[in-house]
């Protein structure tokens, strides 16, 4: 039979006190924190701005200037993120397909041509496309007598973002296309017709599984009746999201606001892209200006309440509150803040978002305090933003002590 033994009355008192762990010695109060934040925020100069908040509460721990309208950098890439996990979902995927006009006979041929239709994906990879390949020859294709084709149309012909006025540039880290591999890549240069080179790896990969493909490989959109014969799937959005966050991936957060406007909005461009982000947010009462995915644009506006309400809502959110935190980097661990906020009350126990152009230096994001779960947004402009970082990094530090 089993029993139970008695815990003796001080052991247990021991053990109460040893669960219900008090806050570290050096804990600040609202009051203390709200006098530390304000004395850095003088060394920022009169274009900065900070909104600090318990997420268990409905007013600012602190505030200064919380609506001035500041250039937010790549703390940008929040907003696009944020609406392509509410709109996508966690576990969407980007799809490539492949189509043809007909389903594969029982002989194996395809007298028309194969359609390679890109999707958006910024992972795609050659390798995943040589998988299609055999998953096509597993499905009995033996020749195709139309050649292959790749199909980008989901999204507009611009290479580049807004900043460059669409032009292609480095700084984005990749080539914008609806359909391309190895972010458009070609050595040390840019793919010429990216389209074109995916529609070939697929030709290529084809002929080594078995597949007798004539005519070479080219550009143009799949009829509206194609049949979809094989799907390569990108990462979930979850996984999406933090790669581009992580980072501060320029080329996934552009490829991102495209896909947004193309599959939830009124076409693949930048342009319908922001569109979706500033209306989906604009309930939330989340009203940046969105200009860009990457934040590299300088035309971009955002608040310090903004971003805070933001990161409130998202973090709070029952199905996403956890891969959206999660795709932010983690305080001396990870991504942008792998070499900052290395102290005992922050590193990893606050995740981030940087944000970072010639004078502009910000940091927003939130912190497992002995208070609980605080967010806070501090954006700086017309700054140096090698010293900022300090600034910024003893704020952050005072408010994961927050009691």
């Amino acid at each position: 039979m089993f029993c139970r033994r008695l815990i003796p009355g001080p052991l247990l008192a021991v053990l109460v006190a040893l669960v219900a762990v008090p806050a570290p010695a050096d804990a600040i109060t609202e009051r203390a924190l709200a006098t530390q934040l304000a004395a850095h925020m003088r060394q920022a100069g009169a274009a900065s701005s900070a909104y600090v908040m318990r997420l268990d509460g409905d007013e600012p721990v602190y505030a200064l200037r919380a609506d001035r309208a500041l250039i937010p950098a790549s703390v940008n890439k929040l907003f696009v993120t944020a609406t392509a996990l509410r709109r996508f979902g966690p576990g969407e995927r980007l799809r490539t397909a492949v189509l043809a006009r007909e389903e594969i006979g029982p002989d194996g041929v395809l007298d028309s041509s194969l359609w390679l239709r890109g999707a958006g994906d910024p992972g795609l990879t050659a390798e995943r496309i040589a998988a299609l390949a055999e998953d096509l020859a597993a499905l009995g294709l033996r020749r195709v007598e139309g050649g292959v084709v790749g199909d980008e149309s989901l999204f507009d012909g611009l290479r580049g973002s807004a900043n460059t006025g669409g032009r292609i540039d480095w700084e984005i880290g990749g080539q914008l296309g609806a359909l391309l591999i190895s972010r458009g890549y070609a050595g040390r240069g840019w793919q010429q017709r990216p389209a074109a080179v995916a529609a070939d790896a697929l030709r290529t990969a084809l002929r080594k599984a078995g597949v007798r493909v004539r005519g070479t490989a080219r550009v143009g959109r799949a009829p509206a009746d194609a049949v979809e014969l094989a799907a390569t799937g990108s990462a979930p959005m979850r996984e999406l999201i933090a790669r581009t966050n992580v980072p501060s991936d320029n080329f996934y957060a552009e490829m991102l606001l495209k896909a947004l406007g193309a599959h939830h909005g009124e076409a693949g461009s930048t342009a319908a892209g922001a569109a979706v982000v500033r209306d989906d947010l604009a309930p939330l009462g989340v009203r940046p200006t969105i200009v860009d995915g990457s934040g590299l644009s300088r035309g971009n506006r955002a608040s310090s309440r903004h971003v805070v309400t933001l990161l409130a809502a998202m973090v709070g959110d029952d199905e996403l509150g956890e891969p959206f935190l999660g795709s932010l980097a983690v305080a001396g661990r990870s991504g942008t803040l792998r070499y900052r906020l290395r102290g005992s009350a922050t590193a990893g126990r606050c995740r981030g978002k940087t944000g970072t152009l010639r004078d502009v230096s910000n940091l927003a994001g939130v912190c497992d305090a002995p208070a609980g779960k605080v967010a806070f947004s501090i954006l700086m402009n017309g700054v140096n933003p090698a010293s900022t970082r300090t600034i910024q990094d003893r704020m952050v530090t005072a408010i994961a002590k927050l009691r």
